[in-house]
């Protein structure tokens, strides 16, 4: 089992930046990748990005050159951020990382809330 904590969520206005943290249980540096989903209001949940073991990333098209991830592997910990926020950012964001070795994302945090107000 590995345990993820998500954190630094907030409320901000339309521009702002907030910075997302996810602290594994257990080593990143062997996960195959690391992942950050979203979820808005009667929406369903999305992929936001997904980091892969290397440094490949991949970005959903809405948030492409206004997020970035990362990962420190001495910490345990995804990081995702956010810059140039939208209102259509808001959501409840978690993180997602992998039980084997393939990119599914087996193991979720609880999520940390994230409000953009225009």
């Amino acid at each position: 089992q590995v345990q993820l904590v998500e954190s630094g969520g907030g409320s901000v206005q339309a521009g702002g930046s907030l910075r997302l943290s996810c602290a594994a249980s257990a080593s990143t540096a062997n996960m195959v990748c690391m992942q950050w989903f979203r979820q808005a209001p009667g929406k369903e949940r999305e992929g936001v990005v997904t980091r892969y073991r290397g440094g490949a990333t991949w970005y959903a098209d809405s948030v492409k050159g206004r997020f970035t991830v990362s990962q420190d592997n001495s910490k345990n910990t995804l990081y995702l951020q956010m810059n140039s926020l939208k209102p259509e950012d808001t959501a409840m964001y978690y993180c997602a990382a992998p039980s084997r070795n393939l990119c599914t994302p087996n193991y979720w945090g609880q999520g940390t809330q994230v409000t953009v107000s225009s």
